[in-house]
């Protein structure tokens, strides 16, 4: 069985498409209100160090998200950058 992909586990200079956002309501409605919802494109810019916070792109919108709540963002994975 193939385990779901999730934003936190996306590396650097990677892009993957929402398929899921598995939180509780008041986060789920927090991180679509930051634009991160089902079908929109995610670009990982980079990751903080030592847990640190991860620095993503969605559309024209960047964004610094917490490792646990970008843990609850299901991905489809996408190939590299050129």
């Amino acid at each position: 069985m193939r385990k779901q992909a999730h934003l936190a586990d996306l590396a650097p200079g990677h892009s993957a498409t929402i398929n899921a956002i598995e939180a509780t309501a008041g986060l789920r409605h927090r991180l679509e209100a930051m634009g991160l919802s089902q079908g929109k494109q995610v670009l990982m810019l980079r990751r903080g160090w030592w847990s640190g916070p991860l620095h993503v792109r969605v559309g024209m919108t960047e964004l610094m998200l917490r490792r646990r709540d970008a843990a609850c963002v299901g991905l489809e994975p996408q190939p590299a950058l050129p």
